[in-house]
């Protein structure tokens, strides 16, 4: 592999990991905004609703924000 292809694709990893980054980032402030005992219980019937695949990164988030 050329150095510029490698250059390239390092450019586009780190780039692909900022937005990565700053997508957690937003749903972890707005997760932030469920403060209420009813809000989490509004919160956990939706996430009930999917499989734990699909909601495994926003129950870390709310397990992280309660400790």
């Amino acid at each position: 592999m050329q150095l510029a292809t490698k250059i390239r694709h390092a450019r586009t990893s780190l780039a692909h990991r900022r937005t990565v980054r700053l997508a957690h980032r937003q749903l972890s402030a707005e997760l932030a905004t469920f403060t209420s005992a009813a809000d989490r219980a509004e919160l956990d019937q939706i996430l009930e609703r999917h499989t734990d695949a699909e909601t495994r990164e926003i129950r870390a988030i709310l397990v992280r924000q309660q400790a």
